[in-house]
């Protein structure tokens, strides 16, 4: 990784340069004023609502665009990956390899379980939660403060079409209730094959030239059965983008730690993310080795696996970040200055001083729980042992007061809940046995053999024993449903509309193996949350007022996997002394094609050369502020016309979960005149060129 010279942390530790395109900012506080200063353009209200209507989230990770009034929706292969698979191991297939095309609307395929949430509302809720844990003692921080965000979601959820979220901005800064409508029949129309997707593969991934088609589409389907008419939709630009040209990225970062304090930022160097790479790289040894068992093994194991090997690169990254010591250095030097500021004002001295030493005694503590908490509460890797867990605590919570309950089991989130335990997924006893059988060995040897979860679960049986026995005895893969993927019956069902009764009863093997140390993984979790969480809660709470009284609040917060807006420009950069130009082109990946995986074209490609044009820009960069979970958000102009789909960031963009740089940070998107090209001339797929222009049935844009 190159070593950065200088950085700024965000505008609320360091003064930000005057013309970085820096932050990830929320639609209720975006900057308009400075992209104006900059760029010439000031978006208008009208504008960001239409964006922020137009963009969609996928649950559970990615983000999405609506580009139709049909309800077509725009995101990356690699975020319809699960969908793909599961359709794939459905219909005893391999799409992800070989690609899917719905030729008409009655081949749109359901995707098992995928939900697309689109953020309808947004609302200041920070007084009503900070009052109700003002004077609270610390030790009841944690259950006090979940209690009165249970009672603000359910007061909005007011149906199963709405999903509400309060969302914890600046890290206790400010809480804001998004409402989400609820977008439950999703179904599959495009995927090209993982050969273009994902071309030049792993030693491509976070790199730059690239030369992806990382796309697919899906539709939105109402209750009526039929594709669901959508008021608000993305234009799609005629193509023209040169460098210089203001660029939007719109889309649900999924986490940054810019407001982590050094004590904290200390801990991931050297503690947490070690331990999240080595396991990560012994999990990515696993599966490989399981790959070889044979051609199905490997279909219905490459989701996990990219899932891993894209993780295993990204942490790799920002590891590599927090060991470059001019990157670290300016992190420190960041909150010498923070605390200096504070320091010099007595009043805030009083109020905030203690903060940054109370928050590295607590580091300390969850340093101590973290093994433990992750062998118990985190859980094998196992869809079965997920789905048995699910139901244990889905009995134990529902006839407790919503307050009171585990968060994923409150009111407001239930909904979801139960869509996932009865979505009609793929299960694989082969695969089952085989990772429940890993993850079992390393709760034994993170926990040793004479823990007494590990003597009274293991007793004189190996994990091999425990897992077949599990695996082949359990009928939770019992699930029956109708033609449109809604369950109507099978064990699943039964138990979920049984409720505790019928859970409590069940002897079903998988449901016993998870009920065998549930209680020991709730007793650690609750020990984490009482005294590590809540008091973390407490104190990052008082850094952002700090933060707020020295630096003001016209500051961006951190990510949370919500929608966020960034805005910069195309541009190139400099790397290793040499200049890397902002677009490729078409022509450039026939030239990477060794004809050897990850560099071979499909045949697709190699059959329709001669029809493409070869000058088409295929992949751009741009100096909007990204991370994780950006993936599938939609690139637009300054007309908010699709001119790009966000698929990945270079490499230098990892560090970004720390700190943004400027000159080298970028965005890595699929052009939107590649995205036509293919898909008319490699797969005649006119029918969605013409739906995606508006030439089918004269749609409009939906553009205010």
């Amino acid at each position: 990784m190159k070593r950065i010279a200088s950085l700024c942390l965000a505008a609320a530790i360091c003064a930000a340069p005057a013309l970085a395109d820096e932050g990830m900012w929320t639609f209720n506080s975006f900057p308009a004023a400075k992209v104006k200063a900059k760029y010439g353009f000031e978006p208008t209200k009208d504008w960001l609502d239409h964006l922020r209507l137009s963009s969609v989230r996928i649950a559970g990770g990615c983000s999405a665009s609506v580009v139709s009034a049909d309800g077509l929706v725009m995101t990356n292969h690699h975020c319809a990956r699960e969908c793909i698979e599961n359709l794939s191991g459905n219909m005893k297939k391999d799409f992800n390899r070989d690609g899917w095309f719905a030729k008409t609307e009655k081949d749109e395929a359901r995707c098992p379980g995928m939900e697309l949430n689109q953020l309808t509302d947004i609302s200041d809720v920070t007084k009503k939660v900070q009052d109700a844990t003002k004077d609270v003692p610390t030790e009841k921080f944690s259950e006090v403060q979940k209690s009165v965000i249970a009672g603000i979601e359910k007061e909005c959820a007011t149906s199963d079409e709405f999903r509400c979220e309060v969302v914890t901005l600046f890290r206790g800064g400010r809480y804001d209730l998004y409402k989400y409508r609820r977008l439950q029949d999703i179904r599959l129309v495009f995927a090209p094959e993982d050969g273009i997707a994902f071309f030049g593969g792993d030693p491509d991934n976070f790199m730059f030239p690239r030369y992806d088609l990382d796309v697919s589409f899906v539709r939105i389907y109402g209750k009526d059965g039929k594709p669901m008419k959508m008021d608000h939709h993305l234009a799609w630009s005629d193509g023209s983008l040169k460098e210089g040209d203001v660029t939007f990225v719109s889309g649900n970062p999924g986490g940054t730690s810019r407001g982590l304090t050094v004590a904290q930022l200390d801990d991931d160097r050297d503690m947490r993310m070690p331990m999240v790479l080595m396991r990560m790289a012994e999990l990515r040894g696993f599966i490989t080795m399981y790959q070889s068992r044979g051609a199905e093994q490997k279909r219905h194991s490459n989701d996990l696996l990219f899932g891993v090997e894209n993780g295993f690169k990204a942490y790799k990254g920002r590891h590599a970040a927090l060991a470059d010591k001019a990157f670290y250095g300016q992190l420190v030097k960041n909150e010498q200055d923070f605390r200096a500021k504070v320091k010099a004002r007595p009043e805030l001295e009083k109020q905030y001083g203690a903060v940054w030493d109370t928050i590295g005694g607590l580091v300390k503590k969850q340093q101590a729980y973290r093994k433990e908490y992750n062998a118990l509460e985190r859980g094998p890797v196992s869809d079965l042992f997920g789905i048995a867990r699910g139901y244990v605590r889905f009995a134990e919570e529902s006839g407790k007061p919503n307050g009171e309950r585990l968060k994923e089991f409150t009111d407001a989130r239930l909904p979801q809940f139960k869509q996932g335990m009865l979505a009609n997924r793929p299960i694989y006893d082969e695969m089952e046995i085989a990772t429940l059988t890993w993850s079992l060995t390393k709760m034994r040897e993170d926990l040793g053999p004479d823990h007494p979860v590990i003597k009274r679960v293991f007793g004189v049986k190996s994990p091999l024993q425990i897992a077949t026995a599990a695996v082949k005895g359990t009928r939770l893969k019992d699930i029956k449903v109708d033609k449109t993927g809604n369950a109507t019956g099978g064990l699943r069902k039964d138990l979920l509309d049984g409720g505790k009764a019928k859970i409590d009863a069940s002897k079903d093997p998988m449901i016993e193996l998870a009920r065998s140390f549930d209680a020991d993984a709730r007793a650690i979790r609750k020990k984490y949350e009482t005294e590590v969480d809540g008091p973390v809660k407490k104190q990052q709470e008082l850094l952002a007022k700090a933060r707020f009284a020295v630096y003001g609040d016209a500051i961006y917060p951190d990510a949370t996997f919500t929608l966020r807006l960034s805005y910069g420009a195309v541009k190139g950069y400099e790397e290793n002394g040499a200049q890397v130009k902002p677009f490729t082109t078409i022509a450039g990946a026939f030239d990477r094609h060794t004809g050897a995986d990850p560099f071979a074209l499909p045949k697709t490609w190699l059959a329709a050369k001669a029809k493409l044009g070869m000058d088409v820009p295929f992949n751009l960069v741009t100096t909007n502020d990204i991370i994780g979970g950006n993936s599938g958000s939609p690139m637009v102009n300054q007309k908010g016309e699709v001119v790009g789909l966000v698929f990945d960031g270079n490499i230098q963009s990892l560090g970004g979960d720390y700190g943004f740089d400027e000159s080298v940070n970028r965005t890595v998107a699929v052009h939107s005149a590649a995205l036509m090209e293919a898909m008319e001339k490699v797969y005649g797929a006119k029918r969605l060129v013409d739906e995606i222009k508006g030439a089918a049935a004269g749609v409009k844009s939906g553009q205010p």
